[in-house]
């Protein structure tokens, strides 16, 4: 299984979430999302643990079959057909949240995610 993380659930492994860990540590390979490396940053910079936080994150990222994930062209459609289908439902959710969903769309991943909005696009993985 190839997963995208939300900042929600980086937050639960990150504070000792066993079951998460052992999800994740069977998966193919880890995304996080830009969005959630920005939504994480502005968190350890509005708090009091910056570095240490900071550290915590590096030291993620660079564990085997975790990767960065960035947008392209063809993110831009999957961001507009959500855009489209949230609209037509009358059910939008925060743009962070539909550019992670455009990027797991387009990739094919499994989202690991609390946020219950997402099931508004029920055609993600969730996990």
């Amino acid at each position: 299984m190839r997963v995208a993380l939300d900042t929600n659930r980086y937050r639960d492994l990150i504070e000792g979430d066993t079951k998460l860990g052992a999800t994740l540590a069977d998966a193919e390979t880890v995304f996080v999302p830009f969005i959630v490396l920005a939504e994480l940053r502005a968190g350890f910079a509005a708090g009091t643990k910056q570095t240490e936080n900071e550290r915590l994150l590096q030291t993620f990222l660079a564990r085997p079959g975790v990767e960065l994930l960035f947008p392209d062209e063809a993110t831009t459609r999957h961001y507009a057909a959500g855009y489209r289908q949230l609209r037509a439902q009358g059910q939008m959710i925060p743009m962070s949240d539909l550019w992670i969903a455009a990027l797991v769309l387009q990739h094919g991943l499994t989202l690991c995610s609390r946020d219950a909005h997402f099931d508004h696009l029920p055609q993600i993985a969730r996990v």
